[in-house]
């Protein structure tokens, strides 16, 4: 016993002197697992970058949608044309919130990509976030700025210079993460070209600033050239891909991004983006628009007590009756919100990963969502069967049917690369795949259905409009009974006398998937 205690002990050090000599080589392999210790310890004052992503993604959604205020509280005469009008003193305001929701977006998109390749954050690091946030909160103000004085370039060159330091700001923090591998993603910090990374992410990160920096230049020469130097940051990423692309046909082969296989700031169409974040997002401008809602109801439908008294006899329930069309209008329109809401969540539980393309798509989508609060305020703005109150309508359709639209051609986009980005079970030519697109397509086409019938009806109240958005829940509650129909129909039709032939086969599923992600 004696001898076999002792050899034990000599095999112990012996192990632990092995474990010390081949701590240098060994040390990048156990790097992760020493990070997760440090953490549980408490040694450390690094911490997982979640709250500081999701407070993120909270402030920038608010930033991006309140914008729409100034131009939903824009008064309008009963005696005036709203078509002129929208013309005449919308179309700044309207472009300016456009562009704001677009730039401010484009940095959110950046902020995404930049913490998918920093997992970790310390006390650096959040406050050089907050840096970057008090700067991407300000771009509004500046564009108000370019709204009010379109032809004074101070609001130009306080936008570019806001723009430039947020580019210098995520240049410190690129600098930081590299300098401490441990905050890096697992990839980055296991893999052997960590320079090159560090290199292509800054190179990348400095095309903005540097695109700002010549819009400035030019506001002082020729500054309606810098406005489009602005509208061209929007879609860099798709101008630098298509060049790219251009590119390696002229020289007659595929340019690789990187000896690693280049992952994240590639500029292609398919690069991941964070599923999470895209939907807290998009979950962020959702909420803020139906809040924006009852705001104005709050504000605006609540009467004087002098009123009460004078006009209405003390009687409170006829003072709020001469608000119905207004309670009529917030209803629904929040029940536009809510469902627009609801088919954007059902879009994404069935979404495996979030594409470049499908964050572009989002984010026109949620622009026009954003919209909503000023076709709430025209629609209950004009006298009832004017010409004015038609054509707030037709607006109001044409708000919802992009933000509808271009939550199908997310649906559209994700289908290209389906086996990357969608479950098996909603893939091209199963039935869950025909009561999705079923969903998507069905406030595009009662919009437009609802545009076309108040350009042929002389005579189309916004209460019966209103009447109809609340109606739609009903529609999506027969929707799946309508599609199982409409699918029979079509399999009787065309599969008559081929009995052994399923016409309509659904998509093999992956045996590699796991099984929670087949049976949902």
């Amino acid at each position: 016993m004696g001898d076999n205690d002792e050899s034990e002990i000599i095999e112990h050090h012996d192990d632990e002197e092995m474990e010390k000599r081949s701590t240098p080589r060994n040390q990048s392999h156990s790097f992760v697992e020493s990070v997760t210790s440090s953490e549980k310890d408490g040694h450390r004052s690094t911490q997982s970058s979640h709250r500081l992503l999701a407070y993120s993604d909270a402030l920038i959604s608010i930033i991006a949608t309140v914008m729409i205020l100034p131009v939903a509280h824009t008064k309008f005469q009963d005696n005036e044309e709203l078509k002129e009008s929208i013309q005449t003193l919308l179309t700044t305001k309207v472009a300016v919130y456009l562009m704001t929701f677009l730039i401010v977006t484009v940095a959110w998109a950046a902020h995404i990509r930049l913490f998918q390749v920093i997992e970790r954050v310390d006390d650096t690091l959040a406050l050089l976030n907050l840096a970057c946030m008090m700067l991407i909160t300000f771009l509004p103000y500046t564009f108000s700025l370019m709204a009010t004085f379109p032809e004074n370039i101070l609001g130009i060159l306080l936008f570019c210079a806001c723009v430039m330091m947020i580019g210098l700001i995520q240049v410190l923090i690129v600098l930081y993460g590299f300098s401490q591998p441990f905050l890096l993603n697992d990839h980055i910090q296991m893999s052997q070209n960590r320079a090159y990374y560090k290199q292509h992410i800054l190179k990348v990160i400095m095309r903005v600033p540097i695109m700002c920096f010549f819009a400035s230049i030019f506001s002082l020469i020729f500054f309606q050239l810098s406005y489009v130097l602005l509208a061209i940051i929007i879609f860099l990423p798709y101008i630098s891909q298509s060049l790219k692309w251009i590119w390696s046909k002229a020289i007659g082969g595929q340019v690789d991004d990187s000896p690693d296989s280049m992952l994240f700031y590639t500029y292609h169409p398919s690069e991941p983006l964070s599923k999470e974040r895209v939907e807290a997002f998009s979950d962020g401008v959702y909420a803020i628009v139906a809040t924006l809602l009852i705001l104005d109801i709050c504000e605006d439908n609540v009467p004087e007590p002098s009123v009460v008294k004078k006009q209405f006899d003390n009687n409170l329930t006829a003072a709020l009756r001469e608000y119905g069309p207004e309670y009529l209008a917030y209803f629904g329109s929040f029940a536009t919100v809510g469902l627009l809401w609801f088919v954007h969540h059902s879009l994404f539980l069935h979404v495996t990963k979030a594409t470049r393309l499908m964050g572009l798509f989002n984010t026109f989508s949620l622009a026009f969502v954003g919209g909503l609060p000023l076709a709430y305020q025209l629609t209950h703005e004009f006298p009832r069967g004017s010409r004015n109150e038609l054509e707030a309508v037709q607006a109001s359709c044409v708000i919802i049917f992009f933000a509808g639209l271009f939550q199908l051609a997310m649906w559209v986009s994700a289908l290209f690369t389906e086996r990357e980005t969608l479950h098996p079970y909603v893939r091209y030519g199963g039935r869950e795949h025909a009561f999705m697109l079923a969903k998507l397509s069905l406030y595009p086409c009662v919009a437009l259905g609802t545009y076309f019938l108040t350009c042929i009806l002389s005579r189309f109240s916004a209460p019966i409009f209103h009447m109809m958005e609340i109606g739609v829940p009903f529609a999506f509650l027969l929707l799946r009974l309508l599609v199982r129909v409409m699918l029979v129909l079509l399999k009787w039709l065309f599969c008559t006398g081929r009995p052994d032939v399923d016409c309509f086969p659904v998509e093999e599923v992956d045996p590699q998937l796991p099984i929670n992600d087949i049976v949902t």
